[in-house]
């Protein structure tokens, strides 16, 4: 059987303001902008990272279904405003220094970075809509 090569292309995060959205992702973590999409009365804003070209993060509305019903919506809204929708983890090789830059943009901290049983160094924030996004550095040894 031949092996296939299946890699990630794109994942999404709800987002309730994109502007704010912008204003974190672009500016305060260096992605760049790589679509801004405007469709039936919501918007998509496709964003990824320099160093990772072939991965894009989709910024979307919590329902984005325009037939969903309006208190589909409004439940959808509800659990983003409270963080309980799945986060992202991020990568990095210094996890000490994007905690000190992130925190610096005035990002909401989750937890300051601690080493991990797991054979990590990660942090925490929330961005602007609620999500939970971790970073985490790779520890040697």
């Amino acid at each position: 059987m031949n092996r296939m090569d299946i890699r990630l292309s794109q994942c999404f995060i709800a987002v309730d303001d994109h502007e704010a959205a912008l204003a974190f992702y672009r500016d305060a973590l260096g992605f760049e902008v790589r679509n801004d999409v405007a469709f039936e009365g919501m918007r998509w804003v496709t964003i990824g990272s320099p160093s990772q070209p072939d991965v894009e993060i989709v910024l979307e509305p919590p329902l984005a279904n325009p037939n969903a019903s309006p208190a589909d919506k409004q439940a959808m809204a509800e659990l983003l405003a409270k963080g309980m929708l799945r986060g992202v983890i991020f990568s990095t090789d210094d996890c000490d220094a994007a905690f000190e830059h992130l925190r610096a943009s005035g990002a909401e901290v989750l937890q300051e970075p601690m080493d991990q049983p797991y054979g990590v160094r990660d942090c925490a924030f929330r961005d602007p809509a609620g999500n939970m996004l971790r970073f985490t550095q790779r520890r040697s040894g």
